[in-house]
């Protein structure tokens, strides 16, 4: 099929899942095609996507939750615009049966990688802008998250694992917990990282694993979370 014909068939399901009407369905075209696959592809579409994406999702929040701070809408807005979530919007609405992808990536199932999801999700709502501008855009991501505020749990739920836990001894009056690398195995493409978790106060220690620092102690801190006694967990 050529270029051409594939915009044309790409235009009912625009129409279905994005809620918009291409006047230039090449645009969907690029938007789905990975970097892989051809040298005009979605990267630039995704930029302003994104862009869109994180202003419309604010202002949803901000008008659904007159009472939350900044640092709550936040957490909400990053829960909200995350890969995770993001992919998972995207495989609901079947980007990947669309994707162009090259040979490698085909190869290694790329149409279900939740990155590639996410990046095709965010283009299309880039291509959206340029066919049509900012306010067409903006309801497609009203169309395509906006049912989703109603699922997002309660912002303080949202702080990582290590913000969790300061706050918890700090509520109690007790020093901070200790992170120290105890070591880091692999090639430097595959490392992985252990962090062992201290709170001396409580005489509690736990270690985590992860593909780097950060990571390896937010795995501590959450399973350090975890060993807390119930009356640190419940104000956790």
């Amino acid at each position: 099929m050529t270029e051409g014909g594939e915009a044309e068939a790409l235009r009912p399901w625009a129409r279905q899942v994005l809620g918009h009407e291409f006047a230039d369905p090449a645009l969907c075209v690029t938007a789905l095609t990975h970097r892989s696959a051809a040298a005009s592809h979605n990267e630039r579409l995704e930029f302003l996507g994104d862009a869109v994406l994180n202003c419309t999702v604010a202002q949803l929040l901000y008008e659904a939750h007159p009472k939350a701070d900044e640092g709550a809408l936040s957490r909400l807005r990053a829960s909200l615009v995350s890969g995770e979530t993001l992919a998972r919007v995207a495989a609901e609405l079947q980007v990947g049966e669309h994707l162009r992808l090259g040979s490698g990536e085909l190869k290694s199932g790329g149409f279900r990688r939740a990155s590639i999801l996410a990046d095709a999700l965010e283009a299309l709502i880039g291509a959206v802008m340029v066919d049509a501008g900012f306010e067409a855009a903006a309801g497609t991501v009203r169309r395509l998250l906006g049912p989703r505020l109603a699922e997002l749990p309660p912002a303080d739920s949202l702080k990582d694992a290590k913000t969790r836990l300061q706050e918890l001894l700090q509520a109690h009056a007790l020093p901070l917990p200790a992170y120290n690398l105890v070591s880091v195995q692999g090639e430097a493409h595959s490392q992985v990282f252990l962090v062992e978790c201290d709170v001396v106060a409580l005489q509690l220690t736990t270690r985590g694993e992860g593909s780097s620092r950060r990571r390896a102690e937010q795995f501590a801190a959450d399973r350090m979370l975890a060993l807390l006694p119930a009356t640190f967990r419940n104000r956790a």
